[in-house]
């Protein structure tokens, strides 16, 4: 059986590309409080922003399960260079799992290493200052690469504008609105009528992209489904 990943591995280098979780993360960011918005779901929002990575990079397939769910399943000798999104990949390498089982197996372990991998690139920051003269606290600001201005950028010129997205920003954009944190991104993002359409219609899959992209929006809805399900949990 796959292991269930352990996190971060550190000295492993920094990728030169950033997955889309990272992305995710860096958005989610809120610059005002040094706080990342949607805490209490974030493992699974971080967790679907890799499974549609691997979608999108064609190294998972997903697929129609009992009762309407949805099954991952690695594709075989297409393992991705970069570790993080590998774990995710190993665990579902040697039998098709549901995404409600990938995603609180994978997810605990994906914030600090994707805050760490900001921080080193520069999109983030992080301070220490003392708090009560007691103790020391760390706290997150916005880095100098213009890297979540550029972001926010993007997802505005397709929920705002109507403009055509590329399969990236349209994953990044349907897994914002699924994990309920789209309204805190108001006003770089106004939280109108046309947007919810626009980002309900994303998560959907309804973006013209071809079949990796039809396999990222199955794999985005069902992590929705899965997301709604553990929030109602007492």
């Amino acid at each position: 059986m796959s292991a269930v990943p352990t996190g971060s591995r550190r000295g492993t280098p920094v990728p030169a590309d950033r997955t889309l979780a990272e992305d995710l993360l860096l958005v989610l960011f809120q610059p005002g409080s040094g706080t990342i918005a949607g805490e209490t779901t974030l493992s699974y929002v971080l967790a679907g922003a890799v499974l549609a990575e691997l979608g999108l990079g064609g190294h998972v397939r997903a697929a129609a399960g009992r009762l309407g769910s949805t099954t991952v399943s690695a594709v075989p000798h297409r393992p991705p260079a970069d570790h993080l999104l590998r774990d995710s990949w190993e665990y579902v390498s040697d039998r098709a799992r549901g995404v409600q089982t990938v995603l609180p197996a994978t997810g605990p372990t994906l914030r600090e290493p994707l805050l760490d991998r900001l921080v080193e690139r520069g999109d983030l920051r992080r301070s220490t200052r003392r708090a009560l003269g007691l103790f020391s606290v760390t706290t997150l600001e916005e880095g100098t690469t213009g890297r979540r201005p550029a972001l926010l950028a993007d997802l505005r010129a397709v929920l705002v504008d109507g403009g055509e997205p590329s399969p990236r920003v349209a994953a990044l954009a349907a897994l914002l609105h699924a994990s309920g944190a789209l309204p805190q991104l108001h006003p770089d993002i106004p939280w109108t009528s046309p947007v919810i359409t626009r980002a309900e219609a994303l998560q959907d899959g309804q973006w013209e992209a071809g079949a990796a992209a039809e396999a990222v929006g199955r794999t985005v809805m069902a992590y929705l489904v899965s997301v709604t399900a553990a929030a109602s949990r007492p």
